[in-house]
């Protein structure tokens, strides 16, 4: 019950993050290209079915990526072995990204780009050779306690450099494969990889060294295909000496049957295989050690494909082909401003709605104490692909080198790594590598390939690419902004919080005037002005998990179940000849008195108890409560409440009196 409510909180959120992008196509389509799609039925239920597939994504992430990466974490830092923690950050750097489909995809393409030059197969290994380098050297930093704008800065420093140097047909290809080679499975099995790391290492702050794995997986592939490419265009004869047009193409809604579901789940299926097979080696060959909770874990990993293959089903029946569409007839109209709107839009909508950000957000939030907010991280993350691929489509416009832009925007990162909080850093030179996944590198290829084709005097394959580099690079500036902001308005951690709440508070037991509690996750019980009430549920016992799921639902956080018999005296003749077998439960919850009416309301109208359902409810006020446990959050209302409640109490307390004293004076 407890994981199907977690899915229904999960399937909430998702669809909230897919409304933004459901506005933006809205407006644009009927406001600007004013005309309805073609196929908007199969694009509603696309919606959907990413919404859905979302959600079952982020359970599988919860209960099966994250506890398997930071248990073998855990392990690898117990041991000490520090070859083996190096050897298995490289193979699932290289075996993940060699199996990505995008990579695979676009190593094509860069083959077709370079007339024969360049080798599709040849391509792919040094992107997947140099990203697990890149999770090597990450952990290498991890374990040393090096600083991680070092390596970051040298690392930019060396991409500018080698730049100039490259041939302009690899520049922009080489930017956008730093975005697009981490991918939605591998990002949250890297993410806990480095913090659980950071979490088991002495000395090691999870925060500030737990994140940085995905900056350095997106850094290298720029640095060793420019390389490649300077090789291969220098020494390499082109084969096929051919004039390559690349066209602004519409894809169409993909075919839904039978076969093209199992192909889909076969093909998440086999990139997923490489991770399961490194784990499964390095657990049980290196660490000699069974997976805790093995069937749990395997059923995470089997919501993780699932629900992958559900959000790519629903984004390929008909989201693609819209976004595509709508892409090209932009570029068809004539202000340039109605392109970067929808450059800025569509940037920010799918960036809220990526399942590698979401997961990266929600472990930020965790290890922080609360610090850093989850959502509040999403926005700025959005905001900054947003303004990045809107520029993008500035630059392409406007005809200037990419690289220029780029520089700037290294030396903008550059500067504000010296002024932003340490904590906030390393998560920031990730948010740059998981924006660029499943729902925003489609859309955004396409809206890059169409300005550069439709516009005079560009060249597809040389301005066409770089979207994805704005995409990834602009994310690293707002996040730091992000938490310079919080500094500013010194926004603190839950703890903090905790020890500002209970300042001068009395930890006295035996002053029967408060009420003492134990906080949750500080093991010391506080006595506090807290005020409680009992609600008593009365209900048939078939329908007592109703009950419960609707007070939980209210936010009750225990109960008390009985099990009870009523009976009534009217029609017995002798009650002491009755038999009394329990058909009936009595809840008792032990609530704030902010949560009453959330939890009795919620209870009747769960169970129809005024209307149609069977049951009582009652509650009262109670004193003298000790030994009750609650969150820092439950507090926090309850003091809320009483404040606002006290608030008003005067003035009606003022008005009876006076009526009261004018009534004696006139008697």
């Amino acid at each position: 019950m407890m994981q199907f409510n977690f899915f229904l909180k999960l399937l909430k959120e998702s669809f909230r993050d897919l409304i933004p992008i459901i506005v933006v196509i809205l407006f644009f389509q009927l406001a600007i290209i004013q005309s309805v799609p073609d196929g908007w039925v199969n694009t509603a239920i696309g919606l959907c079915i990413v919404g859905v597939g979302l959600a079952i994504f982020l359970q599988g992430l919860e209960i099966g990526v994250f506890p398997v990466g930071e248990g073998l974490a855990r392990d690898f830092a117990k041991s000490g072995w520090t070859n083996w923690i190096l050897i298995f950050g490289f193979l699932i750097g290289f075996g993940t990204t060699i199996a990505e489909p995008a990579l695979a995809v676009i190593a094509d393409k860069a083959a077709s780009i370079s007339s024969g030059r360049i080798d599709a197969t040849v391509l792919r290994f040094v992107v997947a050779g140099s990203v697990g380098l890149a999770i090597l050297l990450g952990v290498f930093r991890i374990i040393k306690g090096h600083p991680i704008h070092y390596y970051i800065i040298a690392g930019y420093i060396i991409v500018v450099t080698v730049t100039f140097f490259a041939p302009p047909e690899i520049i922009g290809l080489s930017y956008d494969l730093g975005g697009v080679t981490t991918s939605t499975v591998t990002v949250p099995l890297v993410a806990a990889l480095g913090i659980g790391l950071a979490s088991n290492i002495k000395g090691r702050n999870p925060v500030i060294d737990g994140f940085g794995l995905i900056a350095f997986a997106s850094l290298t592939p720029m640095i060793f295909v420019q390389i490649y490419g300077i090789a291969v265009y220098n020494l390499v004869d082109a084969q096929n000496v051919t004039n390559i047009v690349i066209k602004a193409t519409v894809s169409s809604p993909a075919d839904i049957s039978f076969e093209s579901i199992i192909y889909g789940i076969l093909s998440v299926i086999k990139d997923v295989i490489p991770i399961l097979a490194i784990i499964i080696f390095f657990q049980y060959g290196v660490l000699k050690k069974p997976i805790q909770n093995l069937k749990t874990v395997f059923l995470g990993f089997a919501l993780v494909i699932f629900g992958l293959y559900a959000f790519i089903l629903g984004l390929e029946m008909g989201l693609f082909s819209l976004g595509e569409t709508m892409a090209y007839q932009l570029t068809k109209r004539d202000s340039v401003f109605v392109i970067y709107a929808f450059a800025f839009t569509i940037g920010f909508s799918t960036t809220m709605a990526e399942p590698a950000l979401m997961a990266i957000a929600k472990k930020a939030k965790d290890i922080s104490d609360g610090k850093i907010n989850d959502f509040a991280l999403r926005l700025f993350v959005a905001a900054g692909v947003a303004i990045g691929i809107a520029l993008g489509a500035f630059r392409i416009v406007d005809g200037g080198h990419i690289h220029y832009y780029i520089i700037v925007g290294y030396l903008i990162v550059i500067i504000l790594t010296f002024v932003a909080p340490k904590y906030i850093i390393p998560i920031a030179y990730d948010s740059g590598g998981v924006t660029t996944s499943t729902v925003t590198v489609p859309l955004v290829a396409a809206l890059g390939i169409g300005l550069a084709t439709n516009i005079e005097g560009r060249n597809p394959l040389i301005d066409g690419f770089g979207l994805i580099a704005f995409a990834s690079l602009f994310p690293m500036i707002t996040v730091m902004l992000y938490g310079i902001l919080t500094e500013r308005f010194e926004v603190k951690s839950d703890t903090q919080i905790e020890e500002d709440l209970l300042h001068d508070k009395l930890v006295d037991a035996e002053n029967m005037d408060l009420t003492t509690v134990n906080i949750d996750g500080s093991g010391i019980r506080h006595s506090l002005s807290l005020e409680f009430s009992a609600v008593v549920i009365i209900v048939p016992i078939d329908k007592k998990v109703d009950a419960i799921a609707a007070a939980h639902k209210a936010g009750a956080s225990g109960v008390t179940v009985l099990n009870a018999d009523g009976i009534g005296f009217e029609k017995m003749a002798n009650f002491h000849r009755a038999s009394f077998e329990a058909n009936d439960a009595l809840l008792l919850f032990l609530l704030p008195k902010y949560l009453v009416n959330n939890v009795v309301k919620s209870i009747i109208h769960s169970l129809h108890i005024t209307t149609t359902g069977k049951g009582i409810a009652f509650a009262f006020p109670l004193t003298h409560m000790k030994g009750i446990s609650l969150s820092k959050e439950d507090i926090f209302k309850e003091q809320a409440y009483q404040v606002n409640f006290k608030k008003d109490e005067p003035i009606e307390c003022i008005d009876i009196e006076e009526e009261y004293n004018d009534s004696n004076k006139k008697s």
